[in-house]
């Protein structure tokens, strides 16, 4: 049949407080010191979680191209500007990123 969407845009901001249950307004009181200790080797509102979140963009990615081989994907938020994030988006095949 014929595709029902046309394009995925990814808000990664939302997608990284819903996956890790962190709120981005409170994350400043911890994220430093999961930083420090090594929880964390990024901060994930900088850079994208590439075991999580970026683990089911990569899949929602697959499945999209698997029934429209033609579907436009993006990103929108931080994540677009962050240098190591577009690598990783680039790798997944993404057409864009929006910052």
């Amino acid at each position: 049949g014929k595709p029902l969407c046309n394009f995925f845009s990814y808000g990664t901001n939302d997608l990284t407080q819903m996956t890790m249950g962190i709120s981005r307004d409170d994350s400043n009181g911890f994220i430093p010191k999961y930083l420090e200790i090594g929880i964390f080797d990024d901060d994930p509102f900088q850079t994208i979680d590439e075991e999580g979140v970026g683990f089911m963009v990569k899949h929602s990615v697959e499945y999209g191209r698997s029934v429209n081989p033609n579907i436009s994907l993006s990103v929108c938020g931080e994540h677009g500007g962050d240098p190591k994030s577009i690598a990783f988006f680039d790798k997944l095949g993404l057409n864009y990123v929006s910052c």
